[in-house]
């Protein structure tokens, strides 16, 4: 069955595009599936069908809803998955390095949503449409490390939304070009669409939103320093920009970092070590974290051979 929602415009939100507050509203939906949304006639102001543009008015009364997820055209395989914890709402999984999270051009198998696909049948939440079921949040191909997925729109919705406030724990450890002098810090600098090379983010004031990334060191080894990086936000390659904006790169990163690559890490030397929520359903905080991996034990065991 669809789901529907009904929202009621306050002060707060008058003057708001109608697309803008659904992308608010219904959390963990991307700003291009709402517009799918609003343009196939899903969504209704005053029941009125209305353009995405819009601009509400205080009193207006909002319906939408959400068509059940169509069939996908992606394929199920049968790859082995670390599952940490599952039940019948989420399940955390540490994906492993190299591992694409979702089909796009050039990766149609392979990707974690192939693996899910298998492992779960149709038990995935069909927000964000036919091509990411139950993705709510991502990590790069060639980052480890664990990440959640929504079996239902419940689950979905109530972990997007922490995600949103800030109460999603979300703690990386890298190494990092160079010796952070500091032994904590935060760089809060807004990210967006690099206006030279459209393919990679930057910190900018063009078209951005406000990103935050404390970092604490851990161990210093010459040239390079082992770190912990905990999110406040989740933009696109956060840590990384953020890292390469102060000058202390992601080790291994070929996009951010300097153009003389540390091949053998095959990629950018970052994990996805904690991941903490409250259960969607129950309430219940709850909390998994994950061990380093194989490539990024055997880079620090190198390091420590030469530094120490």
């Amino acid at each position: 069955m669809p789901d529907n929602f009904v929202f009621c415009i306050t002060e707060e939100n008058a003057g708001e595009r109608l697309d803008k507050f659904l992308v608010s509203a219904l959390s963990g939906m991307t700003r291009s599936a709402v517009q799918k949304l609003v343009d196939g006639g899903n969504t209704a102001v005053n029941g009125l069908a209305l353009s995405k543009n819009y601009k509400l008015r205080e009193g207006d009364t909002v319906t939408v809803t959400v068509p059940d997820a169509q069939p996908l055209e992606v394929t199920a395989e049968n790859i082995p998955l670390d599952i940490v914890y599952e039940d019948g709402d989420l399940l955390v999984v540490n994906k492993p390095k190299g591992m694409v999270v979702h089909p796009a051009a050039g990766n149609y198998s392979g990707t974690l949503v192939n693996a899910l696909l298998y492992h779960c049948g149709d038990s995935l939440s069909g927000i964000n449409g036919v091509i990411r079921p139950g993705i709510v949040h991502r990590i790069d191909k060639q980052t480890s490390g664990l990440l959640i997925v929504a079996k239902n729109d419940l689950a979905h919705v109530g972990l997007a939304s922490q995600i949103k406030d800030h109460s999603f724990t979300r703690a990386y450890e890298a190494v990092v070009y160079g010796n952070i002098k500091e032994d904590c810090g935060t760089v809060n600098e807004p990210i967006g669409r690099s206006v030279k090379d459209r393919k990679k983010m930057a910190v900018t004031l063009k078209n951005s939103k406000a990103a935050v990334t404390h970092y604490k060191v851990l161990h210093r080894f010459g040239e390079f320093t082992h770190i912990r990086c905990e999110l406040e936000t989740g933009r696109t390659h956060q840590i990384r920009v953020h890292l390469a904006h102060i000058g202390h790169p992601v080790a291994g990163d070929e996009v951010y970092g300097p153009k003389k690559v540390i091949k053998e890490l095959d990629g950018q030397c970052l994990h996805a070590k904690l991941i903490g929520f409250n259960h969607p359903r129950t309430g219940e905080y709850m909390e998994f974290e994950s061990g380093l991996p194989d490539y990024f034990i055997k880079f620090l065991d190198t390091l420590r051979k030469k530094y120490e």
